[in-house]
């Protein structure tokens, strides 16, 4: 099947939903995956499998083919445990979008062009349908941070926010640099995590204090500052999470 936005979509459906249909208007959230697995063929079998109680509403392959696995009115299981703001259990409230990609775990690689381009005109599409602010087009990382680290710091953020199809920050990253590695005080520390409050991030409030803190924060850096992914916050860190608590 071909899409009037030029997209090649394979219906493959799985079994792993929530037979109640949602309103359309439930839909408010865009969650990008990826599979984390070696071999693609294997993902879309586990994707469809009902033992695996998971699944996704759109698959992307490597070449860039598109597969629909579970309608848009249904529920798919992809988010998990998971929050953002006071929204928690995404699952009910969201798309998800499974890349094709082995991930941290089996040797981690950028995602290829047809992907990137497949993707582009799926979440045009999807955006556009269902009024989906791009502040609400976000990581599986984003919404578990203490669970997830996908689709990571090799995924390009910041060229689809260039095409409008997700939130960043317009600071100049060549001039924030200069900021890296520089310490801050204890009370910007406090300051930074109170942003990540404020752009939606959380982790569950049981757990140790600064092992929560660093998860967040390198759920932030894996989607606002890619290239130094270390856990620490420092100047450049701040002021990005000022500019997008701001906005």
């Amino acid at each position: 099947m071909r899409l009037k936005i030029g997209l090649n979509l394979t219906r493959n459906y799985s079994q792993n939903f929530n037979l109640n249909k949602r309103s359309k208007k439930n839909i408010k959230f865009i969650i990008i995956h990826y599979t984390g697995m070696k071999s693609e063929l294997k993902a879309i079998q586990k994707l469809c499998d009902n033992k695996s109680k998971v699944s996704s509403h759109y698959f992307i392959k490597n070449n860039g083919n598109v597969l629909n696995l579970v309608p848009d009115l249904y529920e798919a299981w992809h988010a998990g445990k998971s929050k953002w703001k006071k929204i928690k259990s995404l699952n009910k409230y969201s798309l998800g979008i499974e890349i094709s990609n082995p991930g941290h775990e089996h040797g981690y690689k950028f995602f290829s062009t047809k992907q990137i381009f497949a993707l582009k005109k799926l979440l045009r599409f999807l955006i556009k349908k269902y009024k989906i602010q791009l502040t609400n087009i976000l990581g599986h990382s984003d919404i578990a941070p203490n669970r997830k680290k996908d689709p990571g710091e090799k995924f390009p953020w910041h060229y689809l926010a260039k095409k409008k199809l997700c939130k960043w920050h317009n600071l100049n990253m060549n001039k924030i640099k200069n900021l890296r590695k520089i310490c801050i005080s204890e009370k910007d520390e406090k300051l930074f995590l109170k942003n990540l409050s404020i752009i939606g991030y959380s982790v569950p409030e049981k757990m140790n204090f600064k092992k929560k803190n660093k998860y967040l924060v390198l759920a932030f850096q894996r989607r606002f500052r890619q290239d130094l992914i270390n856990g620490k916050i420092d100047k450049e860190c701040l002021l990005i999470s000022k500019k997008l608590a701001k906005s």
